[in-house]
């Protein structure tokens, strides 16, 4: 079998991007050969959206001097809850305004080819199983890490999405009785465990204790707008020793050891991959996650699996889209 083309979309709360991918049977993942990206709130409704990516993937394709009938495969990876089998998306929470977009419709029509769809964790756990940490494991849970939080199931060797399609939303977990927002839901997974639920947790800290934190004090004067703090100033700040930050980063680490100790407790994988915030910030995060994760998990579960960083980098969400097409 000799090179093929395939398309990605990415789909997510901060950005969208198109990605032109080609695989060589020789090499060990497919090359990103163009991926344009843009802000995902540069549009006021998902079909302008779509429409603008669906143009954008066929300007790559004429570019490349190819034609869309050359494409042998199209994913889109999306944040959830969605229907992979109707190809719809229904009301992710960091995707306000797209309730019920049938993206699989709208960009087969408008490509005149198969689309397929899944969230953008199961994605990302097809992404790491066939090209990255997960490669040969029989079972295996990806958790995406960024600006929101969800598993993606590899089990037996295959995905698992559940009934309808809804497996592996662990953001929706209550860790405990208060705290930051996620998945609309007070001290939930997602709440302590995403870019947007870290930054709340920060914000509520700089209300209370802003004099005590030079990171604060910064951000103090950002009071009346809607500044928030991000992860990668909240990062900064707790490796120059900022107590404020780390406070923020310790309280994360734990409940992410205690999130894995009830995914590790129930699934007894062989390999937990993390993406986004945790590839990026492992050494805030470890030492935390790891001490939670001894103090709840079955000893003989923990003992037999392995707690990762995404292997594919930045590039994981590209080659989760291209990964959903071959499905």
């Amino acid at each position: 079998m000799g090179s093929s083309w395939h398309l990605g979309f990415d789909i997510g709360g901060t950005k969208c991007a198109v990605i032109l991918g080609q695989y060589e049977p020789a090499l060990a993942r497919p090359v990103i050969v163009e991926r344009r990206a843009f802000k995902t709130n540069e549009w006021e409704h998902p079909s302008e959206a779509l429409a603008a990516m669906a143009a954008t993937a066929v300007g790559m394709v004429k570019k490349h001097g190819l034609l869309t009938s050359d494409i042998a495969s199209a994913g889109i990876s999306c944040g959830g809850p969605l229907d992979s089998v109707r190809g719809v998306v229904l009301s992710p929470p960091n995707l306000p305004g797209w309730d019920e977009v049938p993206v699989v419709g709208v960009l087969s029509e408008e490509l005149s080819i198969p689309v397929k769809l899944q969230n953008d964790a199961n994605a990302c756990a097809l992404a790491e199983w066939r090209w990255g940490a997960a490669q040969g494991a029989d079972t295996a849970v990806f958790l995406t890490y960024g600006t929101g939080l969800g598993a993606g199931l590899i089990i037996g060797g295959r995905l698992h999405e559940g009934r309808i399609g809804l497996a592996g939303e662990v953001g929706h977990w209550q860790l405990a009785s208060e705290g930051p927002v996620g998945y609309g839901k007070s001290g939930s997974f997602e709440g302590f465990c995403s870019g947007g639920g870290m930054a709340r947790l920060a914000s509520s800290l700089l209300t209370r204790r802003a004099a005590s934190s030079t990171f604060g004090q910064v951000w103090s004067g950002h009071s009346g707008t809607s500044i928030s703090p991000d992860v990668k100033a909240l990062a900064t700040a707790a490796r120059e020793g900022d107590p404020l930050a780390r406070e923020v980063f310790e309280t994360a680490a734990r409940k992410l050891g205690q999130g894995l100790a009830l995914i590790i407790d129930l699934l007894n994988p062989e390999v937990i991959v993390i993406g986004s915030i945790f590839t990026r910030c492992e050494d805030l995060l470890r030492p935390g996650m790891e001490c939670e994760l001894s103090a709840q998990a079955l000893p003989a579960a923990l003992a037999a699996c392995r707690v990762v960083p995404a292997a594919l980098g930045e590039q994981i969400g590209d080659y989760a889209a291209l990964a959903v097409g071959s499905l």
